[in-house]
Protein backbone atom coordinates (compact mmCIF):
# COMPACT_ATOMS: atom_id res chain seq x y z
CA UNK A 1 0.00 0.00 0.00
CA UNK A 2 1.18 3.22 -0.65
CA UNK A 3 2.22 5.76 1.89
CA UNK A 4 -0.35 8.64 2.03
CA UNK A 5 1.65 11.66 2.67
CA UNK A 6 -1.56 14.44 2.81
CA UNK A 7 -4.95 14.11 2.32
CA UNK A 8 -7.18 17.54 1.58
CA UNK A 9 -10.27 18.42 0.49
CA UNK A 10 -10.90 22.03 0.00
CA UNK A 11 -13.15 24.93 -0.39
CA UNK A 12 -11.39 28.48 -0.27
CA UNK A 13 -13.20 31.44 -1.78
CA UNK A 14 -11.06 33.82 -4.11
CA UNK A 15 -11.80 36.97 -5.80
CA UNK A 16 -12.92 35.20 -9.19
CA UNK A 17 -13.65 31.96 -8.34
CA UNK A 18 -13.13 29.18 -5.58
CA UNK A 19 -10.30 26.78 -4.93
CA UNK A 20 -12.12 23.62 -4.99
CA UNK A 21 -9.61 20.65 -4.89
CA UNK A 22 -9.50 17.05 -3.36
CA UNK A 23 -6.59 15.25 -3.37
CA UNK A 24 -4.21 12.77 -1.46
CA UNK A 25 -0.72 12.80 -1.75
CA UNK A 26 1.24 9.82 -1.66
CA UNK A 27 4.43 11.14 -3.67
CA UNK A 28 7.26 12.16 -1.92
CA UNK A 29 7.62 15.36 -3.76
CA UNK A 30 4.22 17.12 -5.53
CA UNK A 31 4.42 19.75 -8.17
CA UNK A 32 1.56 22.06 -8.74
CA UNK A 33 1.36 24.19 -11.92
CA UNK A 34 -0.25 25.87 -13.74
CA UNK A 35 -1.02 29.89 -15.37
CA UNK A 36 -1.05 32.94 -13.32
CA UNK A 37 -4.30 33.25 -10.59
CA UNK A 38 -4.97 29.80 -11.17
CA UNK A 39 -5.03 28.91 -7.20
CA UNK A 40 -1.86 27.16 -6.80
CA UNK A 41 -0.15 29.73 -3.74
CA UNK A 42 -3.62 30.03 -2.13
CA UNK A 43 -3.53 25.94 -1.94
CA UNK A 44 0.06 26.41 -0.26
CA UNK A 45 -0.71 29.10 1.89
CA UNK A 46 -4.00 27.15 2.90
CA UNK A 47 -1.41 23.78 3.29
CA UNK A 48 0.69 26.61 5.94
CA UNK A 49 -2.69 27.25 7.44
CA UNK A 50 -2.48 31.21 6.50
CA UNK A 51 -5.90 30.59 4.75
CA UNK A 52 -8.07 30.96 7.68
CA UNK A 53 -11.31 31.33 5.57
CA UNK A 54 -10.65 27.66 3.99
CA UNK A 55 -13.38 25.26 4.64
CA UNK A 56 -12.77 21.38 4.31
CA UNK A 57 -10.33 19.08 5.48
CA UNK A 58 -6.44 18.82 5.89
CA UNK A 59 -4.35 15.44 7.29
CA UNK A 60 -0.87 15.26 6.93
CA UNK A 61 0.35 11.45 8.05
CA UNK A 62 -1.61 11.30 11.20
CA UNK A 63 -2.29 14.75 12.04
CA UNK A 64 -5.59 16.99 11.08
CA UNK A 65 -4.68 20.03 10.44
CA UNK A 66 -8.11 21.46 8.73
CA UNK A 67 -11.58 19.50 9.71
CA UNK A 68 -14.00 22.68 9.72
CA UNK A 69 -16.94 20.21 10.40
CA UNK A 70 -15.33 19.67 13.25
CA UNK A 71 -14.19 23.50 14.07
CA UNK A 72 -10.33 22.04 13.91
CA UNK A 73 -7.99 24.75 12.48
CA UNK A 74 -4.54 24.18 13.32
CA UNK A 75 -2.41 28.03 13.31
CA UNK A 76 0.88 27.88 11.31
CA UNK A 77 3.29 27.51 13.87
CA UNK A 78 1.86 23.71 15.59
CA UNK A 79 2.05 22.48 11.71
CA UNK A 80 5.49 22.12 11.35
CA UNK A 81 6.04 23.78 7.67
CA UNK A 82 8.76 24.61 6.15
CA UNK A 83 7.61 27.69 3.75
CA UNK A 84 9.76 29.67 1.04
CA UNK A 85 7.32 32.48 -0.47
CA UNK A 86 8.14 33.89 -3.54
CA UNK A 87 9.54 36.67 -1.87
CA UNK A 88 11.63 34.65 0.66
CA UNK A 89 11.33 37.40 3.32
CA UNK A 90 14.31 36.86 5.18
CA UNK A 91 14.84 39.16 8.12
CA UNK A 92 16.43 41.87 7.02
CA UNK A 93 18.28 42.89 10.33
CA UNK A 94 20.20 39.86 11.23
CA UNK A 95 22.87 38.08 9.16
CA UNK A 96 22.55 34.92 7.16
CA UNK A 97 23.32 33.22 10.13
CA UNK A 98 20.90 34.92 12.62
CA UNK A 99 18.15 34.03 9.77
CA UNK A 100 19.14 30.14 9.89
CA UNK A 101 19.59 30.19 13.86
CA UNK A 102 15.83 31.60 13.74
CA UNK A 103 14.60 28.26 13.67
CA UNK A 104 16.15 27.32 16.62
CA UNK A 105 13.27 26.80 19.05
CA UNK A 106 10.91 24.90 16.65
CA UNK A 107 13.53 22.71 15.38
CA UNK A 108 14.50 21.84 19.58
CA UNK A 109 10.77 21.26 20.28
CA UNK A 110 10.49 18.79 17.01
CA UNK A 111 12.87 16.58 18.89
CA UNK A 112 16.15 17.78 16.15
CA UNK A 113 19.58 18.90 17.23
CA UNK A 114 19.88 21.94 15.86
CA UNK A 115 23.61 21.90 15.54
CA UNK A 116 23.85 18.81 13.45
CA UNK A 117 21.00 19.75 10.95
CA UNK A 118 22.78 23.80 11.03
CA UNK A 119 26.08 22.12 10.11
CA UNK A 120 24.24 19.73 7.48
CA UNK A 121 22.23 22.63 6.09
CA UNK A 122 25.33 24.91 6.02
CA UNK A 123 27.29 21.92 3.90
CA UNK A 124 24.60 20.98 1.63
CA UNK A 125 23.48 24.69 0.64
CA UNK A 126 26.67 26.06 0.59
CA UNK A 127 26.52 29.04 2.67
CA UNK A 128 29.78 28.09 5.28
CA UNK A 129 31.25 31.49 3.04
CA UNK A 130 28.19 33.69 3.63
CA UNK A 131 26.99 32.80 7.80
CA UNK A 132 28.63 36.64 8.61
CA UNK A 133 27.29 38.30 5.80
CA UNK A 134 23.68 40.91 5.95
CA UNK A 135 20.94 39.64 3.99
CA UNK A 136 20.84 42.82 1.86
CA UNK A 137 24.18 42.09 0.77
CA UNK A 138 23.66 39.05 -0.96
CA UNK A 139 22.34 38.15 -4.69
CA UNK A 140 19.05 36.58 -5.67
CA UNK A 141 20.64 33.31 -5.80
CA UNK A 142 22.51 33.36 -2.17
CA UNK A 143 19.13 34.75 -1.22
CA UNK A 144 17.05 31.61 -2.25
CA UNK A 145 19.74 29.41 -0.69
CA UNK A 146 19.18 31.11 2.87
CA UNK A 147 15.54 31.32 2.33
CA UNK A 148 15.74 27.60 1.65
CA UNK A 149 18.50 26.92 4.47
CA UNK A 150 16.06 29.01 6.87
CA UNK A 151 12.96 26.64 6.04
CA UNK A 152 15.24 23.76 6.56
CA UNK A 153 16.71 24.84 9.98
CA UNK A 154 13.09 24.84 11.34
CA UNK A 155 13.09 21.05 10.93
CA UNK A 156 9.81 20.74 9.35
CA UNK A 157 7.44 18.21 8.50
CA UNK A 158 6.62 19.43 5.24
CA UNK A 159 8.56 22.14 3.16
CA UNK A 160 6.79 24.21 1.06
CA UNK A 161 8.49 26.04 -2.27
CA UNK A 162 6.61 28.98 -4.12
CA UNK A 163 7.84 29.66 -7.20
CA UNK A 164 11.37 29.06 -5.92
CA UNK A 165 13.24 30.01 -9.35
CA UNK A 166 10.71 32.53 -10.94
CA UNK A 167 12.99 35.70 -9.44
CA UNK A 168 16.25 34.44 -11.09
CA UNK A 169 17.58 34.65 -14.50
CA UNK A 170 18.97 31.93 -16.26
CA UNK A 171 22.44 31.88 -15.09
CA UNK A 172 21.30 31.80 -11.45
CA UNK A 173 18.08 29.25 -11.97
CA UNK A 174 21.08 27.11 -14.15
CA UNK A 175 23.04 27.41 -10.75
CA UNK A 176 19.95 27.41 -8.02
CA UNK A 177 18.39 23.99 -9.58
CA UNK A 178 21.03 21.75 -8.32
CA UNK A 179 20.70 23.48 -4.96
CA UNK A 180 17.29 22.35 -4.85
CA UNK A 181 17.61 18.92 -6.20
CA UNK A 182 19.97 18.19 -3.22
CA UNK A 183 17.47 18.91 -0.84
CA UNK A 184 14.86 16.55 -2.38
CA UNK A 185 17.78 13.99 -2.11
CA UNK A 186 19.43 14.84 1.01
CA UNK A 187 16.85 15.64 3.47
CA UNK A 188 13.80 13.12 3.86
CA UNK A 189 10.88 16.06 4.06
CA UNK A 190 7.96 15.45 1.97
CA UNK A 191 7.81 18.67 -0.29
CA UNK A 192 5.08 20.51 -2.66
CA UNK A 193 6.69 22.79 -5.39
CA UNK A 194 4.45 25.97 -7.41
CA UNK A 195 5.89 26.99 -10.27
CA UNK A 196 4.86 27.27 -14.04
CA UNK A 197 8.17 26.63 -14.58
CA UNK A 198 7.84 22.93 -16.72
CA UNK A 199 11.53 22.25 -15.79
CA UNK A 200 11.73 22.68 -12.28
CA UNK A 201 9.23 20.55 -11.79
CA UNK A 202 10.45 17.87 -13.92
CA UNK A 203 13.96 17.93 -12.40
CA UNK A 204 12.35 17.38 -8.74
CA UNK A 205 9.04 16.47 -8.54
CA UNK A 206 7.53 12.54 -8.91
CA UNK A 207 4.10 13.96 -9.28
CA UNK A 208 2.49 16.47 -10.82
CA UNK A 209 -1.36 18.38 -10.44
CA UNK A 210 -2.39 21.04 -13.00
CA UNK A 211 -4.14 23.42 -11.80
CA UNK A 212 -7.11 26.04 -14.08
CA UNK A 213 -9.29 28.34 -12.19
CA UNK A 214 -9.04 26.39 -8.80
CA UNK A 215 -9.84 23.25 -10.03
CA UNK A 216 -7.70 20.13 -10.61
CA UNK A 217 -7.83 19.59 -14.59
CA UNK A 218 -4.84 16.96 -14.63
CA UNK A 219 -2.24 14.65 -12.20
CA UNK A 220 0.18 12.18 -12.89
CA UNK A 221 4.19 11.73 -13.82
CA UNK A 222 5.27 15.05 -14.32
CA UNK A 223 6.43 14.33 -18.30
CA UNK A 224 3.04 12.31 -19.31
CA UNK A 225 0.99 15.05 -17.99
CA UNK A 226 2.76 18.43 -19.41
CA UNK A 227 3.09 16.49 -23.13
CA UNK A 228 -0.61 15.72 -23.11
CA UNK A 229 -2.38 17.94 -26.14
CA UNK A 230 -4.49 20.73 -23.53
CA UNK A 231 -1.69 20.88 -21.47
CA UNK A 232 1.84 21.25 -23.55
CA UNK A 233 0.98 24.20 -25.32
CA UNK A 234 0.81 25.87 -21.74
CA UNK A 235 3.90 24.11 -20.61
CA UNK A 236 5.54 25.03 -24.46
CA UNK A 237 5.26 29.12 -23.72
CA UNK A 238 6.75 28.61 -20.07
CA UNK A 239 9.53 26.73 -21.47
CA UNK A 240 9.21 22.83 -21.68
CA UNK A 241 12.61 20.90 -22.02
CA UNK A 242 13.86 17.33 -22.05
CA UNK A 243 15.09 17.03 -18.53
CA UNK A 244 18.35 14.32 -18.11
CA UNK A 245 20.57 13.54 -15.62
CA UNK A 246 23.93 12.94 -16.47
CA UNK A 247 26.91 11.67 -15.68
CA UNK A 248 30.57 13.50 -16.26
CA UNK A 249 32.60 11.04 -18.49
CA UNK A 250 35.10 13.40 -20.28
CA UNK A 251 36.38 16.70 -21.48
CA UNK A 252 37.74 18.34 -24.51
CA UNK A 253 38.93 21.54 -25.58
CA UNK A 254 35.35 23.05 -26.19
CA UNK A 255 33.18 20.28 -25.16
CA UNK A 256 32.35 17.91 -22.23
CA UNK A 257 31.53 14.36 -23.15
CA UNK A 258 28.75 12.67 -20.29
CA UNK A 259 26.70 9.95 -19.96
CA UNK A 260 22.65 9.99 -19.73
CA UNK A 261 21.02 8.46 -16.50
CA UNK A 262 21.72 5.41 -14.97
CA UNK A 263 21.16 2.97 -17.86
CA UNK A 264 21.97 -0.17 -18.61
CA UNK A 265 22.67 1.05 -22.38
CA UNK A 266 24.48 4.07 -21.62
CA UNK A 267 23.73 6.69 -23.85
CA UNK A 268 26.85 9.60 -24.33
CA UNK A 269 25.89 13.29 -25.16
CA UNK A 270 28.39 16.15 -25.93
CA UNK A 271 27.60 19.07 -23.91
CA UNK A 272 28.93 22.59 -24.07
CA UNK A 273 31.99 22.77 -21.79
CA UNK A 274 31.83 22.49 -18.02
CA UNK A 275 34.27 22.74 -15.44
CA UNK A 276 33.63 19.82 -13.11
CA UNK A 277 35.51 16.69 -12.58
CA UNK A 278 35.26 13.35 -14.50
CA UNK A 279 32.55 11.42 -12.47
CA UNK A 280 30.52 14.32 -11.14
CA UNK A 281 26.20 14.75 -11.59
CA UNK A 282 24.54 17.25 -13.57
CA UNK A 283 21.49 17.70 -14.83
CA UNK A 284 21.50 18.97 -18.72
CA UNK A 285 17.77 19.61 -20.31
CA UNK A 286 17.25 20.31 -24.69
CA UNK A 287 13.80 21.80 -26.01
CA UNK A 288 11.37 19.86 -27.87
CA UNK A 289 11.60 22.03 -30.81
CA UNK A 290 15.14 21.95 -30.95
CA UNK A 291 15.86 18.25 -31.99
CA UNK A 292 15.57 17.41 -35.25
CA UNK A 293 14.80 13.83 -37.12
CA UNK A 294 16.38 11.76 -39.42
CA UNK A 295 15.61 8.54 -41.08
CA UNK A 296 18.75 7.27 -41.84
CA UNK A 297 22.15 7.48 -40.31
CA UNK A 298 23.36 11.23 -40.93
CA UNK A 299 27.01 11.85 -41.82
CA UNK A 300 28.76 15.54 -42.26
CA UNK A 301 26.71 17.64 -39.71
CA UNK A 302 27.85 19.96 -37.31
CA UNK A 303 25.55 18.94 -34.96
CA UNK A 304 27.53 16.51 -32.96
CA UNK A 305 24.63 14.44 -31.41
CA UNK A 306 23.03 12.10 -33.25
CA UNK A 307 20.88 9.27 -31.03
CA UNK A 308 19.57 6.49 -32.66
CA UNK A 309 15.70 5.76 -31.03
CA UNK A 310 12.08 4.83 -32.01
CA UNK A 311 9.15 6.19 -31.99
CA UNK A 312 6.80 5.20 -29.84
CA UNK A 313 3.67 8.36 -30.18
CA UNK A 314 2.57 10.88 -32.08
CA UNK A 315 -0.28 13.23 -30.78
CA UNK A 316 -1.70 16.02 -32.57
CA UNK A 317 -0.78 19.91 -31.49
CA UNK A 318 -3.15 21.71 -34.38
CA UNK A 319 -0.33 22.34 -37.22
CA UNK A 320 2.24 20.40 -35.31
CA UNK A 321 3.08 17.34 -33.86
CA UNK A 322 4.35 15.86 -30.21
CA UNK A 323 6.48 12.94 -30.75
CA UNK A 324 7.74 10.42 -28.08
CA UNK A 325 11.03 8.87 -28.78
CA UNK A 326 13.15 6.00 -26.49
CA UNK A 327 16.79 6.10 -26.98
CA UNK A 328 16.72 3.32 -23.94
CA UNK A 329 15.01 1.34 -21.55
CA UNK A 330 16.64 3.65 -18.86
CA UNK A 331 15.42 6.76 -19.44
CA UNK A 332 12.13 8.93 -20.31
CA UNK A 333 11.32 8.90 -23.58
CA UNK A 334 12.49 12.13 -25.37
CA UNK A 335 9.68 14.78 -26.71
CA UNK A 336 9.88 16.33 -29.93
CA UNK A 337 8.21 18.72 -31.71
CA UNK A 338 7.37 18.71 -35.08
CA UNK A 339 5.88 20.54 -37.68
CA UNK A 340 2.77 18.11 -39.34
CA UNK A 341 4.39 18.58 -42.71
CA UNK A 342 7.34 17.12 -41.95
CA UNK A 343 6.17 14.22 -39.93
CA UNK A 344 4.51 13.51 -43.32
CA UNK A 345 6.99 14.29 -45.66
CA UNK A 346 8.99 11.67 -43.43
CA UNK A 347 5.97 8.89 -43.47
CA UNK A 348 7.13 8.90 -39.38
CA UNK A 349 4.92 6.74 -37.27
CA UNK A 350 4.81 4.55 -34.25
CA UNK A 351 8.04 2.08 -34.31
CA UNK A 352 9.93 4.43 -36.62
CA UNK A 353 13.50 4.53 -36.10
CA UNK A 354 14.92 7.48 -36.39
CA UNK A 355 17.93 9.78 -35.59
CA UNK A 356 17.52 12.70 -33.14
CA UNK A 357 20.29 15.66 -34.10
CA UNK A 358 20.81 17.65 -31.11
CA UNK A 359 23.27 20.58 -31.25
CA UNK A 360 25.76 21.02 -28.22
CA UNK A 361 24.79 24.79 -28.12
CA UNK A 362 21.29 23.77 -27.94
CA UNK A 363 21.91 22.20 -24.52
CA UNK A 364 21.78 23.52 -21.38
CA UNK A 365 23.79 22.70 -18.21
CA UNK A 366 22.19 22.73 -14.95
CA UNK A 367 25.32 22.29 -11.92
Amino acid sequence: MSRKFFQLRLQVPLDRFDLEVEFTGSRRVTGLFGASGSGKTTWLETMAGLRRSARGFIQFGETVWLDSDASINQPPEQRGIGYVPQDHLLFPHLTVRGNLQSGRQRAAAGGHDFKSMLEDVVDVLELGSLLERGVRDLSGGERQRVALGRALCSGPRLLLLDEPLASLDLHLRQRILPFLQRVRDHFDVPMLVVSHNPIELQALCEELIVLEQGRIVATGEPLQVLTRPDIFPFAQSQGFENIWSARVRQHSEHTTSVVLGEADSPVTLTIPRVDTREGSSLTVSVAANEILLSTTEPTHLSARNRIPARLENLQSLGHHQLITARITAGLPPVVIELTSDAIEDLELAPGSSVYLLIKTSSITVYQ
